[in-house]
């Protein structure tokens, strides 16, 4: 992961100062400009915000004003999502973002938390409400696809003037990615995102020539921060298509005449799997603004593309700033303010620097490595929807503890070495995830790679690896053992002791890999080698082996 430093710069819509997202969409009522292209379709601002008016009526004629305005959106990237993030932002509801990888009671779970007064779908979605036994009544379950619900909006009466919103009205409530137990709220006022907006049209230097590419769901912090607020910010389209396809992203890329694209790491690195053309660099992108992606991929995307990457590292909760910059070390972060530190959480104190050896192997992560944290926090995350716990974890003592770990070394770059929840102890030795990872990366068969733990016996970790092959890759477990030994700052501890392969491993919304499915999953998948022990060599895993085992899953289980 690397950074890019996010700016304010304050460009006005009609001369007064808008902030807030739902004023700067008012501003634009009478704007012909285009501001959403999808299929053969293109809206303008001006019938984006009629659209955006109609159902905010529709909403004033089902809610109960004695609850909070929450509308639950489960839709793909249709023009609909788009209608109703308008919608809320005018009439000072809340969208949520309804996550469509969950299932059940999770799902469910999911609705209720967030006290959604009515829940936005569609046909080809509703089966996933099956088993879900969510609180919203079915009359405040709007199918949008069907002709009963455009009968609804044409009945209604759209009010001749509304309050207008503030800075501080809640417009988002979006989930983290939940690879650690059910994702969490955060919540976004109406002032944040359109602070965000004017950030991200400054760093990306967008004019009215821009079009915006989005390809992720419009719950996802990537098309929400980085592609709809900065869209609505310049009056500019953004283009976007139901679910993210990678071959079409292409054709969207040259028939929407898209100049910038937001992105995370794997949408980049699914792009890249496909073979390249000479057409790549006629594409019109000259920008591509994300977070998450692998020091090669940025380099190859942008020689095959012939455009600017912008990588950056951040969270939905968005505090911290790591800034990317061409002098540092291969395999680092970036560096931060003074203010940002690298901490020990169960004491609180600074880590020490990371040392090295000959081969480049830090010789101290035990003691270097530590949680990310913004000392003189300012600005950015508004806390967590429902869950007052949760915000107190993350503000503790007047800082701000990212929940992301790292080590640095002595001239201030720091590494990334993965999530809280991705520390493994294996023999009584501590250490993260992260640079496991880095090192299997380099693999040349493997295009993505997690590293998590799974239960021992009788106490403590074993390391498993869950390798995504490229389509023209092949595993050998005997040459991949060649490989691991083969790497001079791969510990022994680190060495894994299950291997999962797969062409393509869970994702979650976002496209990052599912660790918790994969812990779940542990070594119940189809193609997964193993070593009995630790001197042992790499081999397929056989049913009586899985029966030894699964004890130790039950055992971990709380």
């Amino acid at each position: 992961m690397a950074a890019l430093r996010f700016f304010y710069i304050d460009v006005n819509v009609t001369g007064a100062h808008l902030t807030a997202i739902g004023r700067t969409l008012l501003a634009r009522a009478s704007d012909d400009r285009p501001a959403l292209l999808f299929g053969d379709r293109t809206w303008s601002y001006r019938e984006l915000v009629a659209e955006g008016e109609r159902r905010a009526a529709l909403f004033d004629s089902l809610r109960d004003a004695g609850r909070p305005p929450h509308i639950g959106v489960l839709l793909n990237n249709v023009p609909d999502y788009l209608f109703w993030l308008v919608a809320g932002a005018i009439s000072r509801g809340v969208v949520v973002g309804i996550n469509s990888t969950y299932r059940g009671s999770q799902l469910a779970q999911l609705i209720d938390h967030t006290d959604c007064q009515i829940l936005v779908t569609s046909t080809d979605l509703t089966h996933l409400l099956d088993g879900a036994e969510h609180g919203i009544p079915a009359d405040r379950v709007l199918i949008v696809d069907t002709p009963e619900h455009q009968e609804a909006l044409a009945a209604v009466t759209v009010p001749a003037e509304r309050a207008e919103p503030d800075d501080d009205d809640l417009y988002l409530l979006i989930f983290t990615s939940g690879s650690t137990g059910l994702p969490k709220a955060v919540r976004c006022t109406q002032g944040r995102i359109g602070r965000t907006g004017a950030h991200v049209s400054g760093i990306a230097q967008l004019t009215e020539a821009d079009v915006i590419y989005a390809p992720l769901p419009f719950f996802h912090a990537a098309s929400l921060f980085t592609g709809w607020s900065s869209a609505v910010h310049t009056g500019i389209p953004i283009a976007t298509r139901a679910k993210f396809s990678t071959s079409g992203t292409f054709g969207d890329l040259r028939d929407f005449g898209a100049t910038v694209m937001t992105y995370t790491g794997k949408v980049l690195n699914y792009i890249l799997t496909t073979p390249e053309s000479p057409a790549d660099a006629e594409l019109p992108l000259r920008l591509a603004v994300g977070n998450e992606a692998s020091e090669a991929d940025i380099k190859t995307f942008a020689r095959r593309f012939d455009c600017q990457v912008r990588d950056s590292y951040g969270s939905t909760e968005g505090v911290i700033i790591v800034r990317r910059d061409p002098s540092m070390p291969s395999g680092a972060l970036g560096i931060a303010n003074d203010s940002v530190k690298v901490l020990d959480p169960d004491t609180g104190a600074e880590c020490p620097r990371a040392t090295f050896d000959a081969d480049h192997r830090v010789t101290n992560l035990d003691v270097a490595v530590g949680e990310i944290v913004e000392t003189e926090p300012a600005s950015g995350f508004e806390g967590y929807y429902g869950n007052e716990a949760a915000t107190r974890e993350r503000f503790r003592d007047g800082a701000y503890w990212s929940g992301d770990l790292a080590y640095r070394d002595a001239e201030g770059w720091l590494y990334f070495a993965g999530r809280t929840n991705d520390w493994l102890r294996v023999d009584g030795e501590n250490f993260s995830a992260g640079p496991v990872e880095s090192i299997l990366a380099r693999h040349p068969a493997v295009r993505s790679v997690a590293v998590y733990a799974v239960p021992d016996d009788p106490v403590g970790d074993r390391v498993m690896a869950a390798v995504e092959l490229h389509p023209d890759g092949t595993f050998d477990p005997a040459e991949f053992d060649r490989f691991l030994a083969e790497q001079p700052d791969l510990g022994p501890k680190w060495r894994p002791a299950f291997v999962r392969v797969d062409d393509d491993l869970p994702k979650l919304s976002s496209l990052k890999i599912d660790k918790k499915q994969l812990r779940r999953d542990a070594w119940h998948a189809e193609q997964v080698v193993w070593r009995p022990d630790r001197s042992a060599d790499l081999r397929p895993i056989t049913d009586e082996d899985r029966d030894h085992l699964d004890p130790l899953l039950e055992r971990s289980r709380p």
